[in-house]
Parts: structure tokens; C-alpha cells; sequence
């Protein structure tokens, strides 16, 4: 027997049914779906320490579960110090079932663990179908120990959705779980 993320089998035993009812789908092809997830973050000083890309690379391991990569600059910036080739970043693309065990982490563990969270903007929309959510600090993520983060740091989070519209990736994302804030 195989594992399946409890997310996983929420989407397809409720949210298929659930956005087919609301939106009138004719096929479940047409049903929205999750995917992947995208989580980057900057190191601005990375251009002075070149160990604090090494540490944003090993802090989204930890959370996600899967290797980092760091990213490098395309261009030169002079008045960044900035040259082609140099590692600026970290990104992990999450996809199938560390995509779901992810999500699922990040809606039970680590937003309630905010503080003052009263929910996400619903703001953060591209026009299609995708959503972007910053997180101001790692250490809300339980596997993050606090004792070893030399800064406290933040990173985007996009989750990349097969909706044609902002209003189908909302319902989907808010069907899966997603704390949005009432208007």
C-alpha cells in the first residue's frame, strides 16, 4: 500500500466535487488543480558573504524536504556589486505529493504559528490563476531550529494553479485549505 498526503485526498475525494458544483465543469480535466509550488528567497548580502547562500540553500531544505538550489544573477549591477554568475538566491520547485505535504505543513503548522495571523490576502493574485504569499520569517516552520538561524529572513511562496481565472484558483486554493481573510 501506497501513501497518499492527506491533501492529496481531500482534493480528489472533495474539492473536484466542490468546484465542479460551483463552477459547472463538464469534465474533471476541466477542474482547476494544484500544479507546483514554488518557494524563493533572496539574500541581498550575498554579494559581501557568499555563506549566507549556502545557509538560505540549507534552510529551505530543511522546510520543504527536498534540495535547494542556489540561484545566480543574469547581469552585472554596478551599484549592487553585483556581477554575472554570482549566487544571489535559493529556490525550490515542489510538485506531486511533497507539493501536498508541504501545503499541508505550511495551512496546520506554520501560518497559525504567525502571530496576530488573521488570515492571507487575497491580493496576492497574478491575473492567471497563480498565487503569490510572502512569509516574513522562517522561523514559523517547526523544523526551522531557532537557535541555529544566524538572521531571520523571509521568502516568497507561489503556488502555480491550472485555473483560467483568479476567482477559480481562489475557490481552489481556499477549498484545499488556504486561511484567506474575509473582505
Amino acid at each position: 500500500m501506497t501513501y497518499i498526503p492527506r491533501l492529496k485526498e481531500e482534493y480528489k475525494s472533495r474539492v473536484i466535487a466542490a468546484l465542479t458544483e460551483e463552477y459547472g465543469y463538464k469534465n474533471v480535466m476541466q477542474v482547476p488543480k494544484l500544479e507546483k509550488i514554488v518557494i524563493s528567497r533572496g539574500v541581498g548580502a550575498a554579494v559581501s558573504d557568499k555563506k549566507l547562500v549556502d545557509h538560505a540553500v540549507e534552510e529551505l531544505t530543511k522546510i520543504t524536504g527536498q534540495k535547494a538550489v542556489a540561484t545566480i544573477s543574469k547581469k552585472d549591477v554596478a551599484s549592487f556589486k553585483l556581477r554575472k554568475g554570482m549566487p544571489i538566491g535559493a529556490k525550490v520547485t515542489l510538485r506531486g505529493e511533497r507539493m501536498y505535504e508541504f501545503l499541508d505543513r505550511l495551512i496546520t503548522s506554520a501560518l497559525p504559528r504567525v502571530r496576530d495571523f488573521g488570515g492571507i490576502k487575497a491580493t496576492g493574485f497574478d491575473g492567471r490563476g497563480n498565487y503569490n504569499l510572502g512569509v516574513l520569517e522562517q522561523i514559523i516552520f517547526p523544523e526551522i531550529d531557532i537557535d541555529k538561524v544566524n538572521k531571520i529572513a523571509g521568502f516568497d511562496i507561489t503556488f502555480v494553479t491550472s485555473a483560467d481565472t483568479d476567482k477559480e484558483a481562489k475557490s481552489l486554493l481556499a477549498q484545499l485549505g488556504l486561511p484567506f481573510k474575509k473582505n
